[in-house]
């Protein structure tokens, strides 16, 4: 998987700065001053630059930079503006600003006594992310051999010191951060893949390999689902050549507490099946495995931070093709509930993959709560855009605590509504239910859907995160293609709710 960059934490030592090779970076306060010791020659540019209109326009969490600054040989220097006072946002943002400029060297960041130094390294971290893996000619490559240098043989990696007034101090505070970088970019990764390299089998493959980190994996193939009567999951997955798969990951560190179960929809690759999509973007069907990734992001982050929190994360990994043995519009299935199910839309298929991953969730494992994640409608993106995931419970508290939690870590959520008024319009002639309602309300009738699969009195959550998973553009901390979403939102959530004190 892609690494965070290396992030070290030393002393202040400003005198030997000059010397200091790459880029350098400065947090500046609400005083405006420079640290004492820079080089004079150094100090009268960064004055300068502080003084001027362009300076005064910059807002916490922005930065201005000097090219080539004199008396430094460093190449840059970053005079970022971070206040006393500012809030865990802004300081996430002032790292992003270093993070997006990062390129392969060194860089230096004076954090000096910054309280909030540690959220500036993960929003460093979390910005300098780079999927190049199948970019056979890098960046930096590239630009040696067109100076008439050679090609390195070996990758370069940036690597970033901290400098810090208690530098060991800092180094523990970002270690939370580390752990949660670590979780994001592994769901990046996942979300960013092309669909031949990551099919079901490496999907499941790739989770197997977290039980090395101390979470307990395991892998149920399509005769054990066959067994167990997910129908509704296999007959999506029955027009592929890659198998139907549920991964099931345990993190077991709260004690006796009954677990939260967190449940993602993978669908490595969508189609659409028989009623196949359009061609034009199909290619971001690579991403429909959203959910599962933020699900296994989750399972990375608890356990790197030994968290004292009970979680199972389920996912249903399946691929949705049109072939003579898919699924058709007009076919009726059971699934592990019982219920029967009317195919109306073979691209209404995410819904049937989570119908009886929810239900196994619920039989297997008694959760207190079960929250389930899946980029599941095009519906929720004209009602909230790129902005927003869309957020649907039986649970005020629960919506509470997650909204909450959505913006202590600036993601985006909305709550939409449930009532029985939607339920009627996914009432089937034929079965219990059909899997589509048509095109209005389409993601408030997804969810209704889901909740048929919900036991009464059991606390649920959908959230769709079709719009927030592969944004057009890049965030303040992501640059353009996977974002992540999700994975700090619900670390947060567990550390606030379900972690034994």
């Amino acid at each position: 998987m892609t690494s965070p960059v290396e992030i070290s934490f030393t002393a202040t030592e400003i005198t030997g700065l000059s010397g200091r090779e790459g880029r350098i970076a400065v947090l500046i306060g609400d005083s405006g001053k420079l640290p004492a010791g820079l080089p004079r020659s150094t100090r009268e540019a960064a004055q300068r630059a502080l003084d001027s209109a362009g300076w005064a326009a910059v807002k916490p969490g922005g930065a201005l930079e000097l090219a080539y600054p004199a008396g430094l040989q460093a190449s840059a220097l970053q005079l970022i503006s971070l206040p006393r006072r500012a809030t865990v946002a802004e300081a996430r943002k002032a790292g992003a600003a270093i993070g997006a400029k990062l390129g392969k060297g060194e860089t230096t960041v004076l954090a000096d006594r910054h309280s909030l130094a540690a959220e500036v390294a993960l929003g460093l971290a979390l910005r300098a992310y780079d999927f190049d893996v199948y970019k056979t000619r890098k960046a930096d490559e590239a630009e040696t051999a067109e100076d008439g240098g050679e090609e390195s043989g070996s990758e370069k990696r940036a690597h970033v010191t901290f400098m810090a007034a208690e530098p060991e101090a800092l180094a523990r505070k970002a270690e939370l951060g580390a752990a949660i970088a670590e979780g994001v970019f592994f769901t990046r990764d996942l979300t960013n893949e092309p669909s031949n390299v990551l099919t079901t089998s490496d999907f499941a493959d790739r989770l197997l390999a977290m039980q090395e980190i101390g979470i307990e994996v395991e892998v149920l193939d399509e005769p054990e689902l066959a067994k167990l009567g997910m129908r509704a999951l296999l007959g999506v997955g029955q027009g592929s050549e890659s198998p139907s798969k549920v991964v099931v990951m345990r993190w077991n560190g709260g004690g006796e507490e009954a677990p939260l179960a967190l449940v993602g929809k993978g669908v490595v690759f969508d189609t659409g099946g028989i009623s196949i999509k359009p061609a034009a973007g199909m290619e971001e069907m690579t991403m429909d495995m959203g959910g599962a990734a933020v699900v296994a992001g989750v399972m990375r982050v608890l356990a790197l931070r030994r968290a004292k929190a009970n979680v199972v994360g389920l996912v249903g990994l399946v691929e949705n093709m049109p072939d003579g043995k898919a699924q058709r519009p007009g076919d009726i299935v059971k699934s592990m509930k019982g219920d029967t199910i009317e195919i109306i839309n073979t691209d209404a298929e995410g819904r049937l993959v989570l119908a009886d991953v929810l239900w196994y969730a619920q039989e297997r494992f008694k959760p207190s709560t079960v929250i389930d994640l899946a980029t599941l409608t095009g519906a929720v993106l004209v009602a909230l855009g790129y902005e927003n995931a869309g957020i649907f419970t039986n649970d005020d508290a629960l919506s509470d605590a997650v909204t909450k939690a959505a913006r202590a870590e600036g993601e985006g959520v909305w709550r939409l509504p449930l009532a029985p008024a939607y339920d009627k319009i996914i009432d089937s002639r034929l079965a219990d239910v059909k899997n589509s309602g048509g095109r209005y309300a389409g993601s408030i009738t997804a969810a209704q859907f889901l909740q048929r699969f919900i036991k009464k009195e059991q606390s649920w959550m959908h959230i769709d995160i079709a719009g927030v998973a592969l944004p057009p553009g890049g965030t303040t901390l992501s640059p353009k293609g996977a974002s992540g979403w999700g994975v700090m939102t619900l670390d947060r959530l567990i550390r606030d709710r379900y972690e034994v004190k």
